[in-house]
């Protein structure tokens, strides 16, 4: 069995999500796809694969080989490159992740920036509302707003965020300002679904974290939408800050509540292949780490 080829085809098999796609990704038949995993699978021993009708999916070794392959073939790529006097040029598809809103700010124009630098490369932008699976969905580099659980991902901080209640001047002078979590029922509340869809927004009070019960006159599924809506002067809307840095700024946006807010959330860079990654990846990430830690709005 010739090891590469068997680490190439799995991994190939892995990031296409299926026998067929890795095939035609591969130029290679579907049954020899399908052989050449079988024979990985008998070598080590261990079942890489959960094999569906519907989809092909890792075990939980396989996702773990499904690593371990990618990094020794991103070493390999790197040596080649080295070799032939190639180093200094990243080439390739890059895939990068994150929400949607974050994605279009910040994200987008560090994106426009590495392409210039790197002709290259060609990038593909997965920015959505959902938490992403890197190995199901094929991605690189992510930046995520959250407290990271513990995984096999590398993380770098750049920034932290608060999430914060606004409204607009007009609105509070119509309806007053909230004291307090307490006085959010008496007040029109918009509240974005893309995350959670429970009515209730969590505040900081006497040191533990504490749900307030709404009833949103406006649900929505975008924070852009929900943004303007507050700015229109309709109600209190729930957004991190980042988010409405520029309203702010001009005052068509107030802050309330802050002395209740949760501890700010912190931003990270996620990528997978540690010291190791490939070239391509790194100059993504130096790009995207100086960025973002300059951006007053992520201070």
């Amino acid at each position: 069995m010739d090891r590469l080829q068997a680490m190439k085809t799995f991994v190939t098999v892995v990031e296409s999500g299926g026998f067929t796609a890795a095939a035609r990704k591969l130029d290679i038949s579907l049954s020899v796809v399908s052989r050449i995993v079988t024979d990985l699978e008998a070598h080590l021993g261990v079942r890489l694969l959960t094999r569906t009708t519907r989809l092909v999916r890792p075990t939980d070794t396989g996702a773990t080989y499904y690593e371990d392959c990618r990094r020794i073939l991103a070493e390999i790529d790197e040596a080649e490159l080295a070799t032939t006097g190639a180093h200094a040029a990243p080439r390739g598809q890059l895939s990068i992740t994150a929400s949607v809103l974050f994605g279009r700010r910040f994200v987008t124009p560090i994106v426009v920036e590495y392409l210039r630098r790197y002709p290259e490369v060609d990038v593909h932008c997965l920015f959505i509302d959902r938490i992403v699976n890197f190995v199901d969905e094929g991605i690189d580099v992510g930046i995520r707003i959250c407290e990271l659980p513990a995984s096999s991902l590398q993380a770098v901080p750049v920034g932290h965020v608060r999430r914060v209640v606004c409204a607009s001047p007009a609105y509070l002078a119509q309806h007053g300002v909230p004291a307090t979590p307490a006085d959010l029922p008496a007040h029109t509340v918009i509240q974005t679904t893309g995350i959670s869809t429970l009515p209730e927004w969590r505040f900081l009070a006497g040191g533990e974290m504490t749900p307030t019960r709404l009833a949103p006159r406006m649900a929505t599924t975008t924070n852009d939408s929900a943004i303007a809506a507050a700015v229109d002067g309709f109600g209190l809307a729930r957004v991190l800050s980042y988010q409405i840095a520029d309203e702010l700024r001009d005052g068509r946006l107030q802050v309330v509540l802050a002395d209740f807010e949760p501890a700010p959330l912190p931003i990270n860079v996620i990528h997978r292949e540690g010291r190791h990654a490939m070239h391509k990846v790194r100059a993504f990430l130096d790009l995207a780490i100086e960025t973002l830690r300059a951006a007053p709005s992520l201070r």
